[in-house]
């Protein structure tokens, strides 16, 4: 067993202070590889042809609501080296896969839901890879709490034109 090494805590936290992300709401988030490594495929034509790490991940992200029932997706796109999302967390309703509680639950916010698609998505690449890097995530990831239809708009847009933006991109390879 490998010895747990003091990582240094991060100072700042990414999340908007004082904020609950167990709330419901929409929430756009982005996720990207350990050291911006393209993993998950590349960009032909303006569309992404996912590889198996890629297959992977999506398979991971469309299954999150099987886990929380809480919560419905929308936008989604992976990238060579990054992912983004929609999440819209709901009021707790049902009991999902499991039996339904005896007393109240706390509902699972955002932070959670990440950590587990990265946990989930990690450890099947792992399985399904051999020569997979020790790494597949950067530590953390960047969320937007969506506030307006107007918003909503302009992020499902920015989502689905990704890949056509691509060489543009900052998370591209050949832009850092």
């Amino acid at each position: 067993m490998k010895p747990k090494l003091n990582k240094p805590r991060r100072q700042n936290s990414l999340r908007l202070k004082g904020y609950d992300y167990s709330q419901p709401g929409a929430y756009f988030v982005t996720t990207v590889t350990h050291q911006r490594e393209c993993l998950f495929g590349e960009i032909e034509n303006d569309v992404i042809r996912l590889n198996n790490a890629g297959k992977i991940v999506r398979t991971v992200w469309l299954g999150l609501p099987q886990y929380y029932a809480h919560i419905e997706l929308g936008a989604f796109i992976i990238m060579p080296n990054h992912a983004h999302g929609v999440i819209i967390i709901n009021d707790a309703v049902g009991a999902g896969l499991r039996p339904a509680p005896t007393k109240p639950q706390k509902q699972h916010g955002l932070s959670e839901i990440m950590r587990a698609f990265k946990s989930f998505s990690s450890r099947r690449i792992h399985e399904h890879d051999e020569f997979s890097p020790e790494k597949i995530w950067q530590r953390g990831f960047h969320d937007r709490i969506i506030r307006n239809e107007d918003e909503w708009s302009r992020i499902h847009l920015y989502i689905e034109t990704n890949p056509i933006n691509w060489q543009e991109d900052h998370d591209n390879p050949i832009n850092l």
